[in-house]
């Protein structure tokens, strides 16, 4: 039995030696670093749709 995503979790990562915060709720998923508003975000709709994949690869076409 799975329990529905109600509320937003959060919980602190390490990444290079730098701590970031992790939240995870209904709308997606969003890392920050510590102490900073803002970070990465990642919706669920774009992530099952492969929009993510595509966004990604174009990044990496020009560079950015």
């Amino acid at each position: 039995m799975t329990t529905k995503l109600d509320k937003p979790i959060r919980r602190e990562i390490e990444i290079d030696e730098k701590p970031y915060t992790l939240t995870i709720d209904g709308d997606g998923l969003k890392i920050v670093e510590k102490g900073r508003r803002n970070g990465q975000e990642l919706r669920w709709r774009d992530l099952i749709s492969g929009d993510t994949a595509l966004s990604a690869a174009l990044g990496a076409s020009t560079g950015g």
